[in-house]
């Protein structure tokens, strides 16, 4: 293993933990050229055994990172951990590879991944929504967002507040009693 610092290919294993769920391996290394410290995984190879189509027809291999990266950009800072986030594509993962099937579309991917963001979080579930389900307008959205609403899926795992929970108060054209203000006495700034 190339160190990342000074790029030697002389390092120990320091430390090796299953992680994952035991789907992987985390080990700590140190370089034996200039002693820095860096961790690298060991997963088992999927990417040849499934193949991805996607909506133009082109195959492509599988990557796990790829699913990570999506629901990580329809969670970017909402109140989702990480870790979490990898526990969702291990289950996803672990189902695609039960099923065996050697290709699977993409739209199946993200139906999955939909479907455990949209009880993980109302926000993340509407972002990722967007793009998986192609919405033709914003009234399409609207709609979605008034159907998660509506069926109270709200974030089941996650403590994340009601969506559209903020209420509007309405305009009125009477003064409230905080906008009148006693008179105060000026001072005389000059002294006189």
């Amino acid at each position: 293993m190339r160190c990342p610092y000074c790029h030697d290919n002389d390092d120990r294993v320091i430390d090796s933990r299953a992680t994952d769920g035991g789907k992987a391996i985390r080990r700590r290394r140190q370089c034996n050229a200039c002693n820095e410290r860096f961790t690298t995984y060991e997963h088992v190879e999927t990417s040849t055994r499934l193949s991805v189509v996607k909506k133009d027809g082109s195959r492509v291999p599988y990557r796990r990172e790829k699913m990570l990266e999506g629901i990580q950009a329809a969670c970017y800072k909402r109140p989702v951990p990480i870790e979490r986030l990898t526990e969702i594509v291990a289950e996803v993962e672990e189902e695609l590879f039960r099923r065996g099937p050697r290709e699977v579309e993409s739209l199946e991917i993200g139906r999955m991944l939909v479907e455990r963001l949209k009880r993980l979080d109302q926000v993340a579930y509407l972002r990722f929504a967007s793009v998986y389900m192609q919405f033709k307008n914003v009234d399409d959205l609207i709609d979605e967002a008034h159907a998660v609403k509506r069926t109270g899926q709200q974030g089941k795992e996650s403590k994340q507040a009601t969506l559209f929970s903020v209420p509007v108060p309405e305009a009125s054209n009477e003064p409230s009693h905080h906008e009148s203000q006693p008179d105060l006495p000026r001072s005389n700034v000059d002294g006189d």
